[in-house]
């Protein structure tokens, strides 16, 4: 089923005044560097596909506590609708790029584990050393990088911290454990890629937002990759929730400050 034949649940503001929204809004609104939509997409969809996104994209913002600068990355992110995406892949960010792709029919619930990759790919050079282009911030930490003194930067890496490690040592966190348990069971490396743990916390976070959208997020408390563990659980998902709560809070003071 298409996207603009289906609904999606959302409970949050009205951020239009009941108005459709286009792309050429939603670049102005958060000034992407470009946004491109594909060729076969007919005008329907692509209308529907608009608003939808600027409903997500505005309840992202409200959710970390920010500016519209933060969700477009100061600029730096593009977006892709029905174009720029890989066979079989419903939502893709590529690094080279700076490119957030989505699928034309598929990849609802994929904008804020994707969004997250473009900001763990965008902020690993203003919180590590030396970091290669195409590194994120996460894989950076859990490669001991040279770090950048900073407060913020500080409450990230708490961030990766409590994500991947267990809360009294260096071993492995039980999201981490599910996550290298299932690469085994299907013979690859995915689930427990740093960026791919940090991706999946950060959708939890979001998810469990007094916002609601299922196009934005959904899937982190019901879905077969929960069941297996693959997102937070427990005490521990009360903690990356309160850690991204703190760092998004401080990062979104300090950017408003800046406009």
């Amino acid at each position: 089923m298409s996207i603009e034949a289906r609904d999606f649940y959302r409970n949050g503001p009205n951020h239009r005044q009941a108005q459709a929204s286009s792309f050429a809004l939603v670049r102005r609104q958060f000034d992407f560097r470009s946004i491109e939509i594909g060729r076969w997409v007919t005008s329907t969809e692509r209308d529907r596909a608009a608003t939808l996104f600027h409903d997500a994209l505005c309840d992202l913002m409200l959710i970390l506590q920010g500016p519209e600068a933060l969700i477009s990355l100061r600029g730096s992110l593009a977006l892709q609708y029905g174009s720029g995406g890989r066979p079989g892949v419903s939502a893709h960010y590529d690094p080279r790029q700076r490119s957030f792709s989505l699928a034309k029919n598929a990849g609802p619930g994929s904008i804020a584990h994707e969004w997250f990759h473009a900001f763990d790919h965008y902020i690993a050079d203003k919180c590590f050393r030396g970091t290669p282009a195409g590194m994120f911030a996460s894989a950076a930490w859990l490669t001991d990088a040279a770090p950048v003194p900073h407060p913020l930067n500080h409450l990230l890496m708490r961030c990766f911290n409590v994500i991947l490690l267990q809360p009294d040592g260096d071993q492995p966190s039980e999201l981490f454990k599910h996550s290298v348990k299932m690469d085994k069971t299907l013979g690859q490396l995915y689930y427990s890629k740093p960026e791919e743990l940090c991706a999946r916390a950060f959708e939890a976070f979001v998810q469990d937002a007094a916002i609601t959208n299922h196009f934005l997020v959904k899937g982190t408390k019901a879905s077969p990759e929960a069941e297996k563990g693959l997102y937070p659980q427990g005490e521990q998902r009360k903690r990356i929730n309160g850690a991204f709560g703190e760092y998004f809070g401080r990062l979104g003071k300090a950017l408003g400050r800046e406009i």
